[in-house]
């Protein structure tokens, strides 16, 4: 993977993805990349909740790091209500809400600006941190997982794999479920 902080040279390292269900905070995608950012990982990512859930989420908020206007017009994301921000904003900064539809013409980075701005598209965008955040939190403090053991993309990626299951069924069991027979 590129290293960020020393341009033309790498690192051993990998980009974890997790797509988080918002009721039960049950990881419903997961993948590895070699991509040091995310903006490139939004569609693949929706596509393996669509695989493994049988149909595209209703909803989507994701942090800035996701925001690429290629990706939010993808006709993948056609149908689902995105809430992406599309730069940072410093602690404490307050943002003006607006109302009513997007300034017209507006490009699909003001349109998703315009959206988030709006007290419902605020509101979604804000569960965020309430939704997947907590879950990378839980694997890194309460799982104690810090660091890959393995090597090798496919390692790794199957080592993700077992971490996230595992935090499922941690999830699963802690939650009271008990699996029905068939």
């Amino acid at each position: 993977m590129p290293d960020g902080a020393n341009k033309g040279s790498f690192l051993q390292g990998y980009n974890a993805q997790a797509a988080v269900d918002s009721t039960a905070q049950v990881i419903v995608a997961a993948e590895i990349t070699q991509q040091a950012n995310d903006s490139r990982q939004l569609v693949p990512m929706l596509e393996l909740v669509e695989a493994n859930m049988g149909r595209k989420p209703d909803a989507v908020s994701a942090d800035a790091g996701y925001w690429s206007e290629t990706d939010a017009t993808d006709e993948n994301v056609a149908g689902i209500d995105l809430h992406i921000a599309t730069g940072r904003i410093k602690h404490g900064e307050t943002i003006a809400m607006e109302n009513g539809p997007p300034p017209d013409p507006a490009t699909p980075k003001q349109a998703m600006q315009h959206k988030l701005r709006t007290e419902a598209g605020h509101a979604v965008y804000k569960m965020r941190k309430a939704i997947v955040e907590p879950v990378f939190g839980q694997i890194k403090e309460q799982r104690g997982f810090r660091r890959f053991s393995l090597r090798g993309l496919e390692n790794v990626r199957a080592e993700w794999k077992l971490v996230c299951a595992t935090a499922n069924l941690l999830k699963l069991f802690r939650a009271g479920w008990v699996p029905q027979a068939a």
